[in-house]
């Protein structure tokens, strides 16, 4: 059961995200929509929507579910570690191993080989996710950060909210950008017909989305890039490179791909302060051999 009386001095704001940000590491926000859509919560004694705004004084009223029982099991999974002390692990993640389990995915992800590797994993970001501050998706590789506690956990999250990480992405894109630097500023929301795709949207649902990138070398048919990502939208490089016109080389669902080619994505750099000490943290990643191969070919090329 829930009963809260939204505080004052709240501004309106969609109730399936503040009950998200309220019920944090409990229920998802997917769950809680499920859980409005159906009529599970009343706000001022109404069944409430989604998309209901909340405001203050407000009293949101309703059943939720038991939490899920986590179905989670630790697999002795290779895993490349590049730092890990109490509070956090640096994992440089390999192209086409998932993040966490999900529909389809129940095992060999991330979470699954972090488990296997023995790690205290915090429990914020939800039962199928503990330690995930962010994601990358399975066909991309490289960095990505895993809290080993709640309050580093907490602490990760503000600096991606505030935006004072660093994240810095090589990418591969089809065809020629036209500038040197560029800055894509446009919302990203989920796709009108083809539910697994984003895209660039002007919907109330949309959210903003920024992205920085610098030519680093051209190709006769491609452009290898320095991205670096302001928020962190799903699938924000592969939409907005898609929208411009360049779709990131070896990417299925918004450009296309080639037998046998791989994203051309890397999360090659991130910088953020320690959640205990302060102290700026820098990592870097390798290009790995398959991804080289594709620069060669487009050089080749």
């Amino acid at each position: 059961m829930i009963q809260h009386k939204v505080p004052s001095l709240y501004g309106p704001k969609r109730i399936d995200v503040y009950l998200s940000e309220l019920l944090k590491g409990r229920f998802s926000r997917q769950e809680l929509k499920a859980v409005l859509q159906n009529g599970g919560i009343l706000l001022n004694g109404k069944s409430a929507k989604p998309r209901i705004l909340v405001k203050e004084g407000d009293l949101i009223e309703g059943s939720l579910p038991a939490a899920q029982a986590t179905t989670l099991f630790a697999e002795k999974l290779p895993l490349n570690v590049i730092f890990e002390d109490d509070d956090l692990l640096v994992i440089d993640k390999p192209a086409g191993m998932v993040v966490h389990p999900g529909a389809g995915n129940k095992k060999g992800t991330l979470v699954n080989a972090l488990l296997g590797h023995g790690s205290a994993l915090s429990s914020l970001g939800g039962h199928q996710r503990p330690g995930i501050v962010h994601r990358l998706d399975k066909e991309t590789s490289g960095l990505l950060l895993v809290a080993k506690n709640n309050r580093a956990h907490r602490v990760l999250q503000s600096q991606f909210e505030s935006r004072t990480l660093s994240k810095t992405y090589t990418a591969l894109v089809k065809g020629k950008v036209e500038f040197e630097e560029g800055h894509v500023s446009e919302p990203i929301g989920r796709h009108g017909k083809i539910r697994q795709k984003m895209a660039v949207s002007h919907s109330e649902t949309a959210r903003d989305a920024e992205t920085r990138y610098r030519v680093l070398k051209h190709f006769r048919t491609s452009t290898l890039l320095e991205v670096k990502t302001l928020t962190g939208r799903t699938h924000q490089i592969r939409v907005h490179m898609a929208h411009l016109g360049t779709p990131v080389a070896g990417d299925e669902l918004y450009g296309t791909k080639r037998p046998g080619e791989r994203l051309g994505l890397h999360a090659s750099r991130i910088e953020f302060a320690h959640p205990t000490t302060g102290a700026i943290m820098s990592f870097k990643s390798e290009l790995p051999n398959d991804f080289k191969a594709m620069i060669q070919k487009a050089e080749n090329g």
